[in-house]
């Protein structure tokens, strides 16, 4: 089969519902930047371990430090094709739901209904000690009032709310900290090195076995908490696509790859779809 939106549309109506894994690429038209490039090489300095958030006062600095100069752009982020055609299929019931490593939440904001945060949440903040929960944007106001803060627009702005600063704004940097006790907060997102939470590896797990197949979209699987999603959904007997340019780590998995410019190739069969549903509906 070829890489064409009649070799796509036919595969997306033989095996609905899907589920759809995503990963950065999905993000990258929206302006958040990815870890990797297509090959799976990491693009820049590697992100901060679970570890050393947890155990190390400097390395949660240098992190708040870099996150405050880096959500304003995730913040502002909005969904773009692929999340709206996502959403979509899911609407034409093509789509039973997605598994996304992405921390963003644009696939919700794009209207995507059944959602499984793999690797959770930007946009939350969770006190390691009395577990208060607050709104990224609130903590981003609470740095920006203690803080001198440079200039957005002069910065290089990494994944996941990363940016890169100079070392002397490192200095007289004031981390936030809970308002309720004092203590220690973090994102409500799964930093690398961390475990996912057994109840959310269990949901992925359910809603593939409620899917006919499933499809990966902007993701070279490099980290295992994706790949094994593809493994078990192909351990079940279910067809596995992947939408991805560059090499994956189920490549070797799946029944067909598209890897030129898969997701227009998406928002084309998508929109040839929701088109021959609303003639449907008017007769």
């Amino acid at each position: 089969m070829s890489n064409s939106v009649d070799s796509l549309l036919a595969i997306l109506k033989s095996g609905a519902p899907w589920v759809a894994l995503t990963g950065a690429g999905v993000s990258a038209a929206s302006g958040i930047p990815t870890y990797r490039d297509d090959s799976g090489t990491w693009l820049g300095s590697q992100p901060i371990q679970h570890d050393e958030f947890i155990t190390d006062a400097g390395k949660r600095t240098r992190y708040w430090s870099r996150s405050v100069l880096g959500w304003p752009r995730v913040s502002a982020a909005t969904p773009n094709t692929a999340h709206k055609a996502l959403a979509d299929l899911e609407g034409l019931g093509a789509l039973s739901g997605i598994i996304t490593q992405n921390v963003d939440r644009l696939h919700q904001q794009a209207g995507s209904q059944r959602v499984i945060d793999l690797h959770g949440r930007l946009d939350l903040v969770r006190c390691l000690q009395c577990s208060l929960v607050e709104k990224r944007d609130t903590v981003q106001q609470w740095l920006e009032a203690h803080n001198a803060i440079p200039q957005h627009d002069v910065l290089t702005i990494r994944p996941d709310g990363d940016a890169d600063l100079p070392e002397c704004f490192l200095s007289n940097f004031k981390p936030p900290h809970c308002q309720a006790c004092n203590g220690t907060v973090m994102p409500e997102v799964v930093f690398f090195g961390g475990t996912v939470p057994s109840s959310t590896v269990q949901a992925s797990y359910e809603l593939i076995d409620e899917s006919a197949g499933m499809i990966v979209l902007g993701s070279s699987l490099s980290v295992y908490s994706g790949l094994r999603f593809c493994r078990y959904a192909v351990g079940k007997g279910k067809p596995l696509i992947i939408l991805n340019q560059g090499h994956t780590r189920a490549d070797d998995l799946c029944q067909q790859k598209f890897d030129i410019e898969p997701f227009s190739l998406l928002a084309q069969c998508t929109k040839q779809m929701v088109h021959a549903h609303q003639e449907r509906l008017n007769g």
